[in-house]
């Protein structure tokens, strides 16, 4: 996110992919949204495999050390073009492994896992340096000969010259070989050059439609958002390519995670709050947990809890977070944790500490003199329904600015009409757009009673939230400009929003 979510929104390493809120930061290396989420306005989309957080892309969707957001993963199964006959088996296998450990390996000790690719690469290479010069005579033959070499050296997080150079050959030498595409796009995506990453995928994808392709161009196409001017329609195209991937294999988990990725990403991105593109993310989550496979990907954990952050689902998203905790403790997901209890804390302490006194009686009375000039029928808090009022103006007083950690919402104790307080959250403005003593008007207010439960501790309380600078007045007027902050941030992918894409 470009507050800095952290990788939240991008996806895994490139197949054989992290921010916050998400992390993530759009990558050929697997990861999309890792929150910090990873990343934050502004944030360089890296490839898969450089794990950061997909921060708020105003902070990053996290920071992580990805991102959250997306990366590209390299294929872990042989493309069915590679016929049994020609491929080099065991040579293939050890590269699979490898990819298997690159997205499943997660040591607190970064230095652990660069030992164990390398030893594991060096291996691999040493089966494939083995193979007899008659199995290499052929075009098909050196293909695959070079594809394989390629693909082994480039399962590091960085750009190698080397393993570019071999791919390029393998293509040269067979264009049909849809795998060795998939993954110089992958390649050329770590040195920065997205339109060629772009073009290798899209030669790759005129051989037939490809789940894992199609995720690839997903995650690329998000990555390619990030400061553009086509920014919205990029992401919208991130969303179309990555439900082609779900259409071609509703199993497949990677490409639910992409699908959830991309519709954290574009939740971040669009400046609209349509908290609707968190309950799609969600839901694509949840598919994607349902594989064996992608169960193991911290970054899914990661940026789920980053969408049920934002929905305010918070004992869901403090599971989340401790999930992925657990899976990666260097992905920075029990600092979220604590900031979420930080926060309830915070909020629970406002309800709790809240005076009644007579002056401020007398304030909250005049709220029945405000004329807000809309058809909207006033209300108090005790007569709203859970979840969206329409047609409803709750009118409230400003009592306290609760601060706390993250960039957005804003979260303020606020007193209705009838003395009844809630927590107001407002998303889409500025710190200094609301104050206390200020008059609120909230039109189509939604409602909800929070009840937390975590570790011995339980938080109750009353909540409204404004997801649309449309929806408030302040002292009767509407926010200027000036005090309307679009929110940008990125998924994070292990390659961003820690993402696996």
């Amino acid at each position: 996110m470009d507050l800095g979510v952290s990788r939240a929104l991008h996806g895994p390493a490139p197949q054989s992919t992290s921010g916050s809120p998400f992390h993530p930061v759009s990558s050929p290396t697997g990861s999309d949204l890792h929150p910090a989420s990873r990343g934050g306005a502004g944030v360089l989309l890296l490839p898969p495999h450089h794990r950061s957080p997909v921060s708020i892309l105003i902070h990053p969707i996290r920071p992580r050390p990805r991102p959250r957001i997306s990366s590209p993963r390299s294929p872990l199964v042989p493309n069915p073009i590679l016929r049994a006959e020609v491929a080099p088996g065991r040579t293939a296998d050890a590269a699979e492994e490898l990819y298997r450990l690159r997205d499943t390996f997660f040591p607190r000790d970064p230095v652990e896992k660069a030992a164990a690719l390398r030893a594991l690469a060096d291996n691999a290479l040493a089966i494939l340096d083995s193979l007899p010069p008659e199995q290499r005579k052929t075009p098909q033959q050196r293909a695959v000969y070079e594809f394989l070499r390629g693909k082994i050296l480039d399962v590091f997080p960085d750009y190698h010259k080397e393993a570019e150079d071999h791919l390029s050959k393998a293509v040269k030498l067979n264009p049909s070989l849809v795998d060795a595409w998939l993954c110089l796009g992958n390649c050329i995506w770590k040195k920065g050059d997205l339109a060629s990453a772009m073009n290798c995928f899209s030669l790759a994808l005129s051989k037939g439609a490809d789940k894992k392709i199609l995720c690839q161009l997903s995650m690329l196409e998000r990555s390619m958002a990030q400061g553009s001017e086509g920014q919205a329609q990029l992401v919208e195209e991130s969303i179309k390519h990555a439900k082609e991937a779900v259409m071609l294999d509703i199993r497949d988990g990677n490409s639910w995670y992409n699908l959830g990725n991309a519709y954290l990403t574009s939740f971040f991105v669009s400046g609209s709050w349509d908290h609707m593109k968190l309950h799609h993310s969600v839901k694509a989550y949840q598919n994607a947990e349902k594989d064996e496979t992608t169960k193991c990907n911290p970054d899914l954990y990661y940026n789920c809890a980053t969408a049920d952050k934002y929905l305010e689902n918070y004992e869901r998203a403090l599971r989340g977070f401790e999930a992925a905790a657990l899976k990666d403790p260097g992905l920075g997901a029990d600092t979220e944790v604590q900031k979420i209890i930080s926060l309830l804390d915070k909020l629970d302490g406002a309800m709790k500490g809240q005076l009644r006194s007579k002056r401020l009686a007398s304030s909250v009375s005049s709220l029945s003199e405000v004329n807000i000039k809309s058809s909207h029928k006033k209300a108090t808090i005790g007569i709203l329904s859970e979840g969206l009022n329409k047609t409803v103006a709750v009118l409230g007083k400003v009592v306290l600015l609760i601060r706390h950690d993250n960039i957005a919402p804003m979260y303020y104790l606020t007193c209705d009409l009838d003395q009844s307080y809630f927590i107001l959250s407002v998303y889409g403005l500025r710190n200094e757009a609301i104050k206390e003593g200020d008059r609120v008007a909230l039109l189509d207010p939604y409602y909800r009673i929070l009840d937390i439960s975590w570790k011995e501790q339980r938080y109750q309380f009353k909540s409204i939230r404004v997801d649309f600078p449309e929806q408030i007045l302040v002292n009767e007027k509407a926010p200027p400009p000036h005090h309307v902050m679009p929110f940008k941030t990125v998924p994070r992918q292990r390659t961003f929003i820690h993402a696996q894409d």
